[in-house]
């Protein structure tokens, strides 16, 4: 009887073992897709204006060569700017006042890649739906732009969200971090998912990142930081105000994925004689989507 047991025990750990593993080897597609999160910082005029920044912008995005870019801070001229200088790049965005008025939260992507299905704005507050509405303490009205694509290359078709949260409140910012959830859940999608964001909250240090990564809270996405089969360059801080890079330092720049793999993730510290393009370094990383039915 004792010999029956152990050989059933042993029948059932390997059954329940290949189950995990079927889980676990989902179907991924072997082209790559290069996400960059950058927070480009707005127009300011100080030691590292716009001017000096924008041509360091340009080379650093032509030296990395991002697929999908989200952006934050940017203002619309500069948004226009970038576009003048990348060519090979589209973009999709609103300003957070309205129109033109305001930040944007550009997501920028190869136009003869990426075919746009779908796209809209919303505001990170208790009126989503309203135009410049802040209700939570923010000192800055915050909000979200996001893209549905398709990838001509594989024919996966995939979301992409791009986000900023607010610098000074935590309740503001943990409230956002909920309604993105809830939106993200309303799609009711198997399609993979991207989010890109400032998030001003260091990962794994805060709840906003609970809220969006950890069991229980509803968002299930991966930080690909953590995740990615291989990290290349040095773990700075991703905001550095033009100072030394801090090693070790918070990362509040994140690239998070649901239906994705991470194969590779950098710090991004480019910089031309000294000028780096912003007072954020960009996070970059490389994924595989999971393959899944297309509509």
């Amino acid at each position: 009887m004792l010999i029956f047991r152990y050989f059933v025990f042993v029948l059932l750990s390997g059954f329940f073992a290949l189950k995990a593993s079927a889980q676990d080897a989902e179907p991924m597609h072997q082209t790559p897709l290069k996400v960059m999160t950058y927070n480009i910082r707005y127009a300011a005029k100080d030691a590292h204006p716009w001017t000096k920044r924008r041509p360091v912008t340009a080379a650093m995005i032509n030296a990395t060569k991002p697929d999908l870019i989200g952006t934050q801070e940017g203002l619309f001229h500069q948004i226009k700017e970038m576009a003048f200088d990348l060519p090979a790049y589209d973009w999709i965005g609103l300003g957070r006042d309205g129109g033109s008025r305001g930040e944007l939260m550009a997501i920028f992507y190869r136009k003869e890649r990426f075919e746009p299905l779908e796209y809209d704005h919303f505001w990170l507050s208790d009126t989503p739906e309203v135009m410049g509405s802040s209700t939570w303490g923010n000192q800055n009205i915050r909000m979200v732009t996001w893209v549905k694509f398709l990838d001509r290359l594989t024919n996966q078709q995939f979301y992409f969200w791009n986000t900023h949260f607010d610098h000074v409140s935590q309740n503001a910012r943990e409230e956002a971090a909920k309604l993105i959830v809830r939106r993200v859940n309303a799609l009711n999608t198997k399609l993979p998912i991207i989010l890109t964001g400032d998030f001003n909250a260091p990962a794994k240090a805060n709840k906003v990142y609970d809220i969006l990564t950890a069991e229980g809270f509803g968002g299930d996405f991966t930080d690909t930081w953590f995740s990615a089969a291989k990290r290349i360059g040095d773990d700075f801080s991703t905001f550095h105000g033009y100072k030394a890079p801090t090693p070790n330092g918070a990362h509040i720049d994140w690239i998070l994925t649901r239906g994705a793999v991470a194969d590779e993730t950098s710090v991004v510290t480019f910089e031309q004689e000294g000028q780096r393009p912003s007072d954020h370094f960009p996070v970059m990383a490389t994924l595989r989507l999971k393959s899944t039915p297309q509509p």
